[in-house]
């Protein structure tokens, strides 16, 4: 019993020595650091596809209105081509196929107040602009949207967005 008493002390006599490398510090920021990523790391990953994905879903749409209205800016015939400017929407949005809807429409405002009051025809608009120097200008407007499913499902959450675009353009006479 002796002996093992006096080893124990022993032992104990080598722990303090042997423990004194646990309580450098180095190495543990890479610990802190891996565990923060692995907490946090995911959830910023999955907000970073979602967020990019809208984004690029966005663009797209609005990509789409402004080839719309590129094509009906050409003239008169061609704004009022409402399956063509559809079609031109839809060629630049492939992406979206068939869930992409484009809806143009011709208005018409006075040469000297462009952002003012919008005419849906172009008497009214005549009957208005009047003075020197102010005339009508018609003008397409094309609106696109589309559903967007997202690529991250996260409860409580929407899976789908409708995500929409717009464009308008002076018609070249």
């Amino acid at each position: 019993m002796i002996t093992q008493i006096a080893r124990f002390f022993r032992i104990m006599r080598y722990i303090p020595s042997r423990f004194a490398r646990l309580s450098d510090e180095r190495g543990t920021a890479v610990v802190e650091l891996a565990l923060i990523l692995g907490l946090f790391g995911p959830p910023v990953l999955l907000g970073t596809v979602e967020v990019s994905s809208l984004l690029y879903s966005s663009i797209e749409i609005s990509n789409a209105a402004h080839a719309g209205a590129m094509y009906g800016m050409m003239s008169s015939t061609y704004a009022e081509d409402t399956s063509g400017i559809q079609t031109a929407a839809k060629q630049e949005a492939t992406d979206f196929g068939a869930s992409l809807t484009a809806t143009p429409s011709i208005y018409y405002v006075c040469s000297s107040a462009i952002s003012g009051t919008q005419y849906s025809t172009q008497t009214l608009a005549n009957a208005a602009c009047t003075g020197s120097g102010n005339h009508s200008l018609e003008f397409v407007q094309v609106v696109t949207s589309a559903p967007v499913v997202s690529p991250v499902v996260v409860p409580g959450f929407a899976s789908t967005i409708t995500v929409s675009g717009k464009s308008a353009m002076e018609v070249e006479e």
